[in-house]
This record gives structure tokens, sequence and C-alpha cells, in this order.
């Protein structure tokens, strides 16, 4: 059995090529965002479960506007909480 090694430089490599692409998948592209984002939409940005979003909600983290019982969330909110998790 060959054993590899990781390096500190490898790490630092790697860390930069992920950084660069959440960077990516963040900054805003030519096409235009939704100002408003329903559940679904918001669970699958922050790849969270229904009940991470609920507290999300409880919490303040996210506060959504109800709109005959469907929760929309400002985009700029969704993608600011993203950043600071990052």
């Amino acid at each position: 059995m060959i054993a590899e090694f990781i390096t500190k430089s490898d790490l630092t490599e790697f860390k930069k090529e992920l950084l660069s692409e959440i960077k990516a998948f963040i900054s805003p592209t030519d096409q235009p965002r939704k100002s408003w984002l329903k559940s679904n939409e918001v669970r699958q940005i922050l790849g969270c479960s229904h009940g991470t979003l609920q507290n999300l909600r409880i919490n303040g983290k996210l506060l959504p506007t109800k709109v005959l019982g469907t929760y929309y969330y400002e985009s700029e909110q969704v993608m600011s909480l993203l950043k600071s998790t990052i």
C-alpha cells in the first residue's frame, strides 16, 4: 500500500480553490436575481432542511414575509446570511 501525504501547501491551495468557487457561486451574475424567494428556493440555496429554515425564522436570522400561508424571503437577506456563514 502506497501512502500519500498531504502537505500544508496542498491544503492552502485547496482552500484557495474552494473559496474562489464559493465566491463565484455567491457573486452577482449577468442574470437578474429574483428579489423574493420561496422557502423551497431558500432551502436549496442554503442547503438546509425545512426544520433548519424554521429555526432560522424563529431565531430571527431570516425575516420572511408571509402571504396567504407562503413564506417569502428577500434574496439579499438570504445571500447575506450565506456570506456570513462562510
